[in-house]
């Protein structure tokens, strides 16, 4: 048996700062609310990505704690996001970004 390939850390840091900025251009560039939320989504998966390589590195769960609450707040954010949206969208049929002016009561 051979012994099991190890991945350096900066591997994961790479993939975690791609992601990262995938997401950022999703939320810089796009108006689209859901594609925008998708977005913030791949940014906490970036983060998560990078917790849990820290914690494997240093041989601490503390990371893998942290990612775990990291996506329970995604997954609440997901849900207050996309009731937003449908609540924007029944009123406007159009849902914009920058029209988020019908929010105000």
């Amino acid at each position: 048996m051979s012994a099991p390939m190890s991945v350096d850390v900066s591997n994961y840091l790479m993939l975690s700062a791609v992601l990262f900025f995938i997401g950022l251009g999703g939320v810089i560039l796009r108006r689209n609310p859901l594609i925008m939320l998708m977005a913030i989504e791949l940014m906490f998966n970036a983060a998560n990505v990078a917790l849990v390589a820290f914690a494997r590195v240093w041989t601490n769960n503390a990371g893998q704690i942290f990612a775990f609450l990291v996506i329970t707040v995604a997954a609440a954010e997901a849900a207050i996001g996309l009731a937003i949206v449908v609540t924007v969208f029944r009123r406007a049929k159009n849902v914009d970004v920058d029209e988020a002016a019908a929010l105000r009561g």
